[in-house]
Protein backbone atom coordinates (compact mmCIF):
# COMPACT_ATOMS: atom_id res chain seq x y z
CA UNK A 1 0.00 0.00 0.00
CA UNK A 2 1.38 3.48 -0.92
CA UNK A 3 2.15 6.31 1.29
CA UNK A 4 0.37 9.19 1.34
CA UNK A 5 2.26 12.48 0.98
CA UNK A 6 2.83 16.11 1.78
CA UNK A 7 4.75 18.54 -0.13
CA UNK A 8 5.36 22.75 0.38
CA UNK A 9 5.25 23.18 -3.58
CA UNK A 10 6.97 26.97 -3.04
CA UNK A 11 7.30 29.75 -5.40
CA UNK A 12 6.47 29.32 -8.89
CA UNK A 13 9.98 30.07 -9.61
CA UNK A 14 10.91 26.24 -8.32
CA UNK A 15 9.99 25.00 -11.01
CA UNK A 16 12.70 26.99 -13.31
CA UNK A 17 15.30 26.76 -10.50
CA UNK A 18 14.42 23.53 -8.05
CA UNK A 19 17.54 23.99 -6.15
CA UNK A 20 17.79 21.27 -2.95
CA UNK A 21 13.57 21.22 -2.80
CA UNK A 22 13.77 19.85 -6.29
CA UNK A 23 16.72 17.68 -5.68
CA UNK A 24 14.17 16.34 -2.68
CA UNK A 25 11.34 15.58 -4.63
CA UNK A 26 13.55 13.91 -7.70
CA UNK A 27 14.67 11.52 -4.72
CA UNK A 28 10.73 11.11 -3.72
CA UNK A 29 9.81 9.77 -7.24
CA UNK A 30 12.37 7.57 -7.48
CA UNK A 31 12.29 6.28 -3.33
CA UNK A 32 8.18 5.95 -4.15
CA UNK A 33 8.15 3.86 -7.89
CA UNK A 34 6.03 4.80 -10.52
CA UNK A 35 2.16 4.50 -9.34
CA UNK A 36 -0.50 4.00 -11.45
CA UNK A 37 -1.98 7.47 -10.66
CA UNK A 38 -1.88 10.45 -8.80
CA UNK A 39 -4.66 12.34 -6.84
CA UNK A 40 -3.14 15.96 -6.03
CA UNK A 41 -4.96 18.35 -3.48
CA UNK A 42 -3.35 21.44 -4.50
CA UNK A 43 -3.68 24.86 -2.59
CA UNK A 44 -4.48 27.15 -5.71
CA UNK A 45 -7.88 25.69 -6.66
CA UNK A 46 -10.50 26.33 -3.87
CA UNK A 47 -14.15 25.54 -4.32
CA UNK A 48 -17.25 25.43 -2.24
CA UNK A 49 -17.15 21.69 -2.31
CA UNK A 50 -14.74 19.18 -3.35
CA UNK A 51 -13.70 18.98 -7.30
CA UNK A 52 -12.32 16.45 -9.41
CA UNK A 53 -10.44 17.21 -12.65
CA UNK A 54 -11.88 14.92 -14.93
CA UNK A 55 -9.85 15.97 -18.45
CA UNK A 56 -8.09 13.03 -20.16
CA UNK A 57 -5.62 15.57 -21.52
CA UNK A 58 -5.57 18.33 -18.44
CA UNK A 59 -3.99 21.44 -19.64
CA UNK A 60 -1.09 23.27 -17.55
CA UNK A 61 -2.16 26.20 -15.66
CA UNK A 62 0.09 28.90 -15.29
CA UNK A 63 -1.47 30.57 -12.40
CA UNK A 64 0.43 33.42 -11.54
CA UNK A 65 1.74 37.18 -12.77
CA UNK A 66 4.77 38.95 -13.44
CA UNK A 67 7.43 35.69 -13.43
CA UNK A 68 10.42 35.20 -15.97
CA UNK A 69 9.06 34.80 -19.75
CA UNK A 70 10.39 31.30 -19.39
CA UNK A 71 8.53 30.07 -17.07
CA UNK A 72 5.01 30.29 -19.18
CA UNK A 73 6.94 28.24 -21.71
CA UNK A 74 7.07 25.12 -19.11
CA UNK A 75 4.64 22.41 -19.36
CA UNK A 76 3.66 18.84 -17.75
CA UNK A 77 1.94 16.80 -20.81
CA UNK A 78 0.39 14.10 -17.92
CA UNK A 79 -2.51 12.68 -19.07
CA UNK A 80 -5.32 12.60 -17.28
CA UNK A 81 -7.17 9.68 -15.36
CA UNK A 82 -10.82 10.23 -16.16
CA UNK A 83 -11.85 7.09 -14.37
CA UNK A 84 -9.86 7.41 -11.06
CA UNK A 85 -11.77 11.33 -10.78
CA UNK A 86 -14.93 9.19 -11.16
CA UNK A 87 -14.01 6.57 -8.67
CA UNK A 88 -12.87 9.40 -6.42
CA UNK A 89 -16.10 10.94 -6.33
CA UNK A 90 -18.02 8.06 -5.79
CA UNK A 91 -15.87 7.11 -2.48
CA UNK A 92 -16.64 10.91 -1.13
CA UNK A 93 -19.98 10.57 -1.75
CA UNK A 94 -20.41 6.97 0.07
CA UNK A 95 -18.95 8.95 2.89
CA UNK A 96 -21.45 12.01 2.67
CA UNK A 97 -18.95 14.26 0.88
CA UNK A 98 -20.62 15.48 -2.00
CA UNK A 99 -18.57 16.05 -4.90
CA UNK A 100 -18.50 16.84 -8.36
CA UNK A 101 -16.00 16.51 -11.52
CA UNK A 102 -15.22 19.39 -13.81
CA UNK A 103 -14.13 18.12 -17.44
CA UNK A 104 -12.31 21.12 -18.13
CA UNK A 105 -9.70 22.36 -15.63
CA UNK A 106 -5.89 21.25 -16.03
CA UNK A 107 -2.95 22.03 -13.30
CA UNK A 108 -2.29 24.46 -11.59
CA UNK A 109 1.56 24.68 -10.65
CA UNK A 110 0.80 23.52 -6.82
CA UNK A 111 0.52 20.06 -8.50
CA UNK A 112 2.30 20.43 -12.00
CA UNK A 113 5.29 21.97 -10.30
CA UNK A 114 6.71 19.51 -7.64
CA UNK A 115 5.56 16.64 -10.06
CA UNK A 116 7.68 18.05 -12.70
CA UNK A 117 10.57 16.44 -10.70
CA UNK A 118 8.90 13.66 -9.11
CA UNK A 119 7.97 12.16 -12.47
CA UNK A 120 10.04 14.21 -15.25
CA UNK A 121 8.52 12.06 -17.88
CA UNK A 122 5.06 13.15 -17.18
CA UNK A 123 3.89 9.46 -17.37
CA UNK A 124 2.11 8.90 -14.64
CA UNK A 125 -1.99 9.92 -14.97
CA UNK A 126 -2.92 12.88 -12.90
CA UNK A 127 -5.78 14.22 -11.56
CA UNK A 128 -5.87 17.18 -8.92
CA UNK A 129 -8.46 17.93 -6.55
CA UNK A 130 -9.84 20.97 -5.01
CA UNK A 131 -9.56 22.53 -1.24
CA UNK A 132 -12.58 23.72 1.02
CA UNK A 133 -11.37 26.77 2.62
CA UNK A 134 -14.63 27.76 3.92
CA UNK A 135 -14.79 24.02 5.55
CA UNK A 136 -11.41 23.95 7.58
CA UNK A 137 -9.20 21.73 8.32
CA UNK A 138 -11.13 18.85 10.20
CA UNK A 139 -13.56 18.50 6.69
CA UNK A 140 -10.38 17.91 4.94
CA UNK A 141 -9.20 15.08 7.15
CA UNK A 142 -12.03 13.21 6.27
CA UNK A 143 -12.12 13.86 2.35
CA UNK A 144 -8.60 12.11 2.95
CA UNK A 145 -9.73 9.20 4.71
CA UNK A 146 -12.28 8.52 2.92
CA UNK A 147 -10.50 8.24 0.06
CA UNK A 148 -7.98 6.20 1.41
CA UNK A 149 -8.63 3.09 -0.26
CA UNK A 150 -6.75 4.41 -3.47
CA UNK A 151 -3.80 3.80 -1.91
CA UNK A 152 -4.02 -0.03 -2.02
CA UNK A 153 -4.79 -0.08 -5.86
CA UNK A 154 -1.67 1.99 -6.59
CA UNK A 155 -2.93 4.99 -6.51
CA UNK A 156 -0.50 7.97 -4.67
CA UNK A 157 -2.72 10.21 -2.85
CA UNK A 158 -0.59 14.12 -2.37
CA UNK A 159 -1.81 16.88 -0.73
CA UNK A 160 0.55 20.07 -2.08
CA UNK A 161 0.36 23.48 -0.19
CA UNK A 162 3.01 24.70 2.26
CA UNK A 163 3.99 24.02 5.74
CA UNK A 164 3.96 28.04 6.31
CA UNK A 165 2.49 30.47 3.82
CA UNK A 166 2.65 34.31 4.85
CA UNK A 167 3.10 36.54 1.58
CA UNK A 168 3.23 39.55 3.49
CA UNK A 169 6.27 38.68 5.57
CA UNK A 170 7.53 37.07 2.48
CA UNK A 171 7.73 39.99 0.54
CA UNK A 172 9.32 41.42 3.43
CA UNK A 173 11.55 38.73 4.46
CA UNK A 174 14.69 37.79 3.54
CA UNK A 175 18.09 35.78 4.90
CA UNK A 176 18.07 33.76 8.18
CA UNK A 177 15.22 31.61 9.25
CA UNK A 178 11.83 33.67 11.70
CA UNK A 179 11.90 32.26 14.57
CA UNK A 180 8.27 31.93 14.42
CA UNK A 181 8.34 29.99 11.18
CA UNK A 182 11.32 27.84 13.02
CA UNK A 183 8.96 27.19 15.76
CA UNK A 184 5.71 26.40 13.66
CA UNK A 185 7.43 23.91 11.81
CA UNK A 186 9.09 22.45 14.92
CA UNK A 187 5.76 22.53 16.55
CA UNK A 188 3.50 20.67 13.55
CA UNK A 189 6.70 18.29 13.30
CA UNK A 190 5.51 17.42 17.24
CA UNK A 191 1.83 16.90 17.05
CA UNK A 192 2.60 14.54 14.02
CA UNK A 193 4.76 12.65 15.64
CA UNK A 194 2.34 12.49 18.72
CA UNK A 195 -0.64 11.66 16.37
CA UNK A 196 -2.68 14.59 17.79
CA UNK A 197 -4.47 15.36 15.23
CA UNK A 198 -6.99 17.19 17.08
CA UNK A 199 -4.21 19.79 17.89
CA UNK A 200 -3.31 20.35 14.33
CA UNK A 201 -6.87 20.42 13.18
CA UNK A 202 -7.19 23.72 16.19
CA UNK A 203 -3.37 24.86 14.96
CA UNK A 204 -4.84 28.59 14.31
CA UNK A 205 -5.96 28.49 18.46
CA UNK A 206 -3.13 26.07 19.80
CA UNK A 207 0.23 26.86 17.93
CA UNK A 208 1.47 30.02 19.06
CA UNK A 209 2.25 31.29 15.80
CA UNK A 210 -0.60 29.69 13.90
CA UNK A 211 -2.41 32.67 12.20
CA UNK A 212 0.84 34.05 11.70
CA UNK A 213 2.23 31.22 10.14
CA UNK A 214 -0.71 30.96 8.10
CA UNK A 215 -3.17 34.27 7.28
CA UNK A 216 -5.36 32.11 5.45
CA UNK A 217 -6.34 28.56 6.09
CA UNK A 218 -5.85 27.10 1.91
CA UNK A 219 -2.00 26.24 2.24
CA UNK A 220 -2.15 24.13 5.20
CA UNK A 221 -4.88 22.20 4.09
CA UNK A 222 -3.42 19.84 2.27
CA UNK A 223 -1.22 18.66 4.83
CA UNK A 224 -4.78 17.28 6.65
CA UNK A 225 -5.73 16.16 3.46
CA UNK A 226 -2.54 13.96 3.43
CA UNK A 227 -2.96 13.42 7.06
CA UNK A 228 -6.71 11.68 6.13
CA UNK A 229 -5.69 9.38 3.40
CA UNK A 230 -2.43 7.98 5.33
CA UNK A 231 -2.33 4.52 6.76
CA UNK A 232 -4.29 4.60 10.48
CA UNK A 233 -1.42 5.29 12.63
CA UNK A 234 1.13 5.87 10.46
CA UNK A 235 4.71 7.26 11.13
CA UNK A 236 5.55 10.62 9.57
CA UNK A 237 9.06 10.66 7.86
CA UNK A 238 9.71 14.82 7.16
CA UNK A 239 11.58 13.91 3.86
CA UNK A 240 12.80 18.13 4.11
CA UNK A 241 12.70 21.04 6.31
CA UNK A 242 14.20 24.16 4.63
CA UNK A 243 13.17 28.00 5.11
CA UNK A 244 13.23 30.00 1.88
CA UNK A 245 13.03 33.67 1.96
CA UNK A 246 13.49 33.43 5.88
CA UNK A 247 9.41 32.83 6.22
CA UNK A 248 8.38 30.02 4.04
CA UNK A 249 8.75 26.54 5.43
CA UNK A 250 9.10 23.57 2.62
CA UNK A 251 8.44 21.20 4.64
CA UNK A 252 7.65 17.36 2.94
CA UNK A 253 6.04 14.76 4.86
CA UNK A 254 5.60 10.65 3.85
CA UNK A 255 3.32 8.59 6.00
CA UNK A 256 3.79 5.42 5.51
Amino acid sequence: MLPSVFISHGSPMHALEPGPAGEAWKALGRRLGKPRAILIASAHWETDSPMLTGSAKPQTIHDFYNFPEPLYRLRYPAPGAPEIAQRAAALLKDADIGASIDGARGLDHGAWAPLLYMYPEADVPVVQISVQPALGPKHHVNVGRALLSLAEDNVLVIGSGHMTHNLRDWSRGRGAPAPYAREFQAWVFDKLNEHDVESLIEYRARAAHGVRAHPTDEHFLPLFFALGAAPERAKPERIYDAIDSGVLAMDAYVFN
